[in-house]
Parts: structure tokens; sequence; C-alpha cells
């Protein structure tokens, strides 16, 4: 018999976190049972190479209040979180991470700047515990999200979130390969608010999140939510055009009025630059069709579960 019908659905996206999972899952359980809430928490494994499956899975055999979700391979943080949000059941979705870094206590203060009206709500760590590199690449994104999604220039985007039902349902009905979980909830959400939170030393082990990562967040933000790069190109292409065209045209004048000590130098040079100049304009243009087809007909899921224990299994 499936549990009752919660309130609140905690997804937690989980990879190698062996060590750690089960704590936070027993003190995400004792925030919310102190605050009298009906919830769910559903484990994401995202292809964990350690014991993590093991551990959730033996969690959600205890409490069917937990739900455990193996995915096929690793799909990464955004999939994962996708993923869980697609199997909530609750009229509210907080997202948190696996380490304890986000102390599940502090869920109740999201929930308080959330009766205040707003659909979106997110933790603003008082003192961030992440690598000088990670903060570095957190400013990077924060620019690409200013200049794609609208981000308010005050507004912090953080793991650590409240998002109300409705702005969920539109965030799962994205069928793109590419999730990208900040972004659609910018884009799906209409009243955004910061709350103060406290952030946490990661207890065990060290994040998953490295230069490599977060370039490859950066590279599928801005090619899979803007034509911020193409158009970029297209622009560099069209000033060497325009220069090649004016090149080839200033030695073809200087062919006509003087005669080259090199017969046919001119020809080569005047042809040379006038094609070039017209395969980088044919290639933007081509760059800009494939764009939006891909962006019509990508419509594949960027995840696949292989185990599901728990509510309706």
């Amino acid at each position: 018999m499936a549990p009752e019908q919660p309130r609140f659905s905690i997804v937690i996206p989980v990879f190698n976190s062996a060590g750690v999972v089960a704590d936070t899952v027993r003190c995400t359980i004792a925030a919310m049972e102190a605050m009298g809430e009906r919830f769910e928490i559903i484990l994401v494994n995202d292809g964990s190479k350690d014991e993590s499956w093991k551990v959730i899975a033996a969690l959600a055999r205890d409490d069917k209040r937990v739900v455990a979700i193996d995915l096929l391979h690793n799909c990464g943080q955004h999939a994962a979180n996708l993923c869980g949000f697609r199997q909530a059941r609750g009229a509210w979705v907080v997202t948190m991470d696996d380490d304890l870094q986000n102390p599940p206590e502090e869920i109740a203060k999201l929930i308080a700047k959330a009766e205040e009206g707003h659909d979106l709500v997110m933790g603003e760590f008082q003192q961030k515990r992440h690598a000088s590199y990670r903060r570095l690449g957190s400013k990077l994104i924060r620019k690409i999200n200013q200049r794609i999604f609208g981000q308010e220039p005050d507004l912090v985007l953080s793991n650590f979130r409240l998002i109300r039902r409705d702005v969920v349902d539109r965030i799962c009905a994205y069928r793109g390969p590419y999730p990208y979980v900040p972004g659609l909830c910018l884009m799906y959400s209409r009243k955004r608010a910061n709350t103060l939170v406290e952030h946490r030393p990661r207890k065990v082990g060290q994040s998953n999140y490295n230069w490599q990562r977060i370039f490859t967040l950066v590279a599928a933000i801005l090619f899979n939510y803007s034509s911020f790069p193409l158009r970029m190109v297209a622009a560099f292409g069209g000033v060497i055009s325009i220069a090649s065209f004016a090149l080839g045209l200033y030695y073809l004048i200087a062919g006509l009025a003087s005669h080259s000590s090199v017969p046919g130098w001119t020809t080569l040079v005047v042809l040379l630059a006038f094609f070039n100049g017209v395969i980088m304009v044919m290639l933007a243009m081509l760059g800009e069709y494939i764009v939006r087809i891909i962006s019509q007909i990508s419509t594949s899921d960027p995840y696949i579960i292989s185990t599901k224990i728990g509510t309706d299994d």
C-alpha cells in the first residue's frame, strides 16, 4: 500500500556518497518529522561507482517514504534532478545535495519564504564552503544565466531550493537531451526569491565538480539554450567576408592599374578572397538552420531508469 500523499517531495541526486547519504536521509527525515509535514524522499543514484545504490536501496526498503531510483548510466546532476521531479508527488519539491552540506533543518527557512507568495525559493549560503575554483566557475555561470535566462542581478542560484508544483510540471515537460535545471527553473517561474541558509563543510570525500565538469556545463548552457555562440561566429564570419571582399576589390583595382610581376597572381587572390567570404557566409547561415532543426527534433530523455524501489515501484 502506497504511503499517503506527501506535501513535500525531497529530491536528492546521489553520486559516490555511500559514506554519507544514509546520514543525509536520516537527518532529513528527522527535520521533516519535527515540522510535522507529510513528505517523501526521492534518491536518484546517478551511476555511482561505490556502494551508494546498496545503501539507498536498503533505506527505501526500510521506510515507505523513501524512494530509490538507479539510473542505467551516469547522466549528470541535472538529469538526475529531472528524473526525481518526474517521480515526485508533492505539492512542493525540494532539491538538495547528498553530502549534508545543505542542512535539512534549513528546509524550514525555504518553506517560510515560499509562504510569502514565491513559486521558487533558493538558499543563499551565508558562507560558501566550496573550493575557490568552483566559486569562480559559479561566477561565470551566473553571468551566462543573466544573459540567457534573465536571472536578476541580486538573485543567487543554488542546488538547495524549493519549487512549487506548477513550476515543476513545466520543467517535467522539457524533452531535450541536455536539461539544465537552474535555467529551467528561471524560465518557468515568476516569483523568485532567496533566503539565507547555512552551508556546512563536506564531511566525507570531495566535491565531484571540477574544471572539466564546469566547462561541460558552460558549453551545455551556451549551445543548448542560446544561439549566442553561433551568432558570434556568424558575426565574425561576416566581418571576415567583408574584409575578404574589400581585399579582393583592392587587388583587382591594383592589378588593373599596374602590371603584376607574377602573371595570374591578382586573379588568384581575388577569387580566393571572394569565394572564402562567400563560404563563411554560407556556413553561418547553414549553422543557424541546423541549430533550429536540432532544437525541434531533440526529444529523447536524458536518462534511463534501471531499477526503482519505493512508491509503486
